[in-house]
Order: C-alpha cells, then sequence, then structure tokens
C-alpha cells in the first residue's frame, strides 16, 4: 500500500499571509479543516470514527492503530516516532493546505480574538474523538504545576458520548473514575511496587462508572481514570500529557515509561513524588459522579423553531472556565443564525447542510488522506458576525463545537463547580 503523505504541497508559515486572507475572505470567516488522524501504540481502535477499515495502520503497524480524531488542533501530540505534524490540524483552499496554527499565529486577533490571542498566543484547547475496542489504562493528566517541571502545560478534559458513534458499546462501556474514598497512599503506593509483577491492582482501588449515552464528565488535572469503550468526544487543554497508573491492560503491558513520561528525570523512581501528582482530595471525593458528571442542558437562548443547542460540557475547574462544548440540531428544513462571543471548531455528526458558503456533508466512510467536508473552525470574526447554518437534508443536522477558555458569560455551573 503506498505511503500517502499529509502534508503534501503544504503551504509554509511565512507563506500564510495571503493564502489564509483569500481562505478567510471566501469563507466568510469560516475556515475548512481536513482530517488530522492520530495512532496510538498502546491501544486497539475501536473502528466507529468512519476511517476506511483498509487505513487503521495507515502510519505503520509498528506505529499502533488509528484510534484518534483530532478537530481544530494547534496542539501536537506526544507520540513517539511521530510524524512532525501529528495532531495539528490543516486548513483547506482552494486545494492548498496550511496549518490552523500558522494560521493563528499569522492573524490570531481574527482567528481566536484579540483577549485570547494576547492572553495564550495560540489556539490553546483542542478535541477529539478518542475509539478504542476496550478501555485505557488507568491514568492521570498533570496539573499546570506539575507539567511546568517538565517545560509542558496542564491538561483537564471533558468526555461527551455521541450516540451517532456509538451503535455498539465495544469490549467495556464503563469508566474506572477516580479512587475509592478511604483509599490510602501506601495502597497506591504497593500497586506501583508491584508494576512489573503483572496487573499492580490499581483497578481494585477504583470505582467503575456505566457510560451513557449522550451525558458527559467532566475531568480536572491529577485525577485518575480509564477510560472506556465508547467513542468518545473530548474537549481539552490544548496539552499531551499522561502519566499511566497501570500496569496491564486487557492482557497488554503498560511500561513504567508511559508512568514517568512527563515528570522530571530525576524523579522517575521517587514513588512519593509520582503519587504526588496526584489530587489525592478529587481522586477519593465522596460525591465524585455529583462532582463531575453531566447531563446536557438546553440553551433556551440560542434554541429556536426547528433547532436546538445544548450545553454537553460546561462548569469551571477549580474556578476557571477554561473549555466548553454544545451540540446544535437542526431539523430538516430549518435554518438558524450562530452569534457567539468566541470562536469555536465544529464537527458535523449527522446530516447535510451548509455553513455560510460552506458544505456541511456527515460522510459514511474516509480514505487516509482524503478531504472532507465535515469539518469548520469558525472563526472569532465570524462567530461575532453571526453565521446561518441550513438543514438542506432529509433527517436532522447534527454538530458539535468547542470553545476555549472565558467564552461565555452564562455558562453553567455543575456540581463540582467553585
Amino acid at each position: 500500500m503506498p505511503q500517502i503523505s499529509l502534508d503534501e504541497g503544504l503551504v509554509k508559515s511565512d507563506n500564510v499571509a495571503s493564502i489564509l486572507d483569500s481562505a478567510m475572505n471566501a469563507g466568510g470567516g469560516l475556515l475548512r479543516l481536513t482530517p488530522t488522524w492520530v495512532p496510538r501504540s498502546f491501544l486497539q481502535p475501536g473502528r466507529r470514527i468512519k476511517l476506511h477499515p483498509s487505513d487503521y495502520y495507515r502510519f505503520g503497524a509498528d506505529r499502533g492503530g488509528i484510534d484518534e480524531r483530532w478537530f481544530g488542533s494547534t496542539t501536537e501530540a506526544a507520540n513517539e516516532g511521530r510524524v512532525w505534524h501529528e495532531g495539528l490540524s490543516f486548513c483547506l483552499h482552494e486545494g492548498q493546505k496550511f496549518l490552523l496554527k500558522d494560521a493563528v499565529a499569522e492573524a490570531g486577533d481574527r482567528l481566536i480574538g484579540k483577549d485570547m490571542f494576547a492572553k495564550y498566543d495560540r489556539w490553546p484547547v483542542y478535541s477529539k474523538f478518542f475509539d478504542n475496542m476496550g478501555p485505557i489504562p488507568h491514568h492521570m493528566h498533570q496539573s499546570q504545576e506539575d507539567a511546568e517541571l517538565v517545560g509542558q502545560e496542564g491538561k483537564p478534559e471533558s468526555y461527551y458520548f455521541p450516540p451517532q458513534l456509538n451503535n455498539v458499546d465495544n469490549n467495556f462501556a464503563y469508566t474506572f473514575m477516580g479512587l475509592e474514598p478511604g483509599t490510602t497512599k501506601d495502597q497506591v503506593r504497593k500497586c506501583l511496587e508491584n508494576w512489573n509483577e503483572g496487573d499492580n491492582g490499581i483497578l481494585d482501588l477504583s470505582r467503575a462508572h456505566r457510560l451513557k449515552r449522550g451525558t458527559g464528565w467532566l475531568i480536572p488535572p491529577g485525577v485518575l481514570h480509564a477510560p472506556g469503550s465508547l467513542c468518545t468526544y473530548e474537549p481539552q487543554w490544548g496539552s499531551d500529557v499522561f502519566g499511566m497508573f497501570q500496569s496491564i491492560v486487557e492482557g497488554r503491558y503498560v511500561p513504567w515509561s508511559l508512568l514517568v513520561k512527563d515528570m522530571p528525570e530525576d524523579k522517575h523512581q521517587d514513588l512519593d513524588f509520582i503519587i504526588g501528582q496526584l489530587d489525592w482530595e478529587k481522586n477519593v471525593d465522596t460525591h465524585f459522579k455529583e462532582s463531575n458528571y453531566l447531563e446536557p442542558i438546553v440553551d433556551t437562548d440560542r434554541s429556536g423553531d426547528g433547532y436546538e443547542d445544548l450545553w454537553i460540557v460546561y462548569g469551571r475547574v477549580d474556578g476557571k472556565q477554561l473549555f466548553s462544548a454544545k451540540e446544535l440540531t437542526i431539523q430538516p428544513g430549518k435554518k438558524c443564525t450562530l452569534q457567539e462571543p468566541g470562536a469555536s471548531s465544529w464537527i458535523t455528526m449527522q446530516g447535510k447542510g451548509k455553513m455560510g458558503s460552506l458544505n456541511l456533508q456527515t460522510p459514511a466512510s474516509i480514505r487516509f488522506g482524503e478531504n472532507t467536508e465535515d469539518e469548520i473552525f469558525i472563526s472569532y470574526e465570524a462567530a461575532n458576525a453571526g453565521v446561518v447554518i441550513e438543514n438542506t437534508g432529509s433527517e436532522p443536522l447534527v454538530g458539535l463545537r468547542y470553545f476555549g477558555p472565558d467564552v461565555h458569560p452564562n455558562l453553567p455551573l455543575h456540581g463540582g463547580s467553585k
């Protein structure tokens, strides 16, 4: 099978200004994005993200199967042996590609807004589908403070389980989250000490929650979680740091290196330091579900005749609004105008239609390297002006979109918000 270079003909960063201006003008501030595929060597693809069955190992079998598609990403995937652009989204205009990362660097005020660009100097969030046949190892993502020790950023994240991609449960539609109240640090330490003896038993200290389609979770940094086998939409902070705390998953060994990859080298055998990266209070929360579970909430201000806009990710992490997400459903023959205070990244889940001058079409199957009409970056400029979205098909048009930090003055709180 011939290799496909996804970055073939890429417009380099120092030449982006002209094509970006042309693309923004042609799309009314909307940018067409192409599919961004990411493999994981330690996981087995769930095969529900519409990639063609022949293409799940197109990065090479040694790299692992493709189990993720990233959206609106200016964040690099932290994979060993990665291609240089792995995780980064490409914009497409008149047959030419350029990086969304370069576009934001060139015209951040237009794309993500003056305040956000001044504060972060980048689009600081991204989202993805992750889709696995079975569970992911029990792991956590570092806090900002801990991630800075290795020159990275911390990573809170969230989940939403779109019904359109979950016709089957796959092997384990449950997620272990946190630690059972009453768990001690000595018990976790014992699990780490037993790493090379087989299953280190970390899941014996946790509790599994059944995953429900059309709902989600908000996961702060430092909280252990072992995502289950429902295909998941995952808005999150723009970082790929993690530490795996489980040594065996479905009979597969998880190397110690995946526990300590984002920790200072001189701490790789320091068990007290490693355990210290856990947010202990949040892990042993006696009301963990109440603090972290998300049911969708109708945004009545942005819903109307023939269309409904739902908050699917909301709330704050340690008092901060870092990211959020919504699900818009438009009935056949209907249209609405999205006028919002911030940029967002859109992926079409069902149906067909138009967003401004750009077509929306949900693909049934995608070949590796093929361009699609399901993904759009809605710039700050377009969001503020208002974007008309129309359902031109015979079934509901459904799209998910996520936002960056401090966008919504009316963002709902949830059980764990402070």
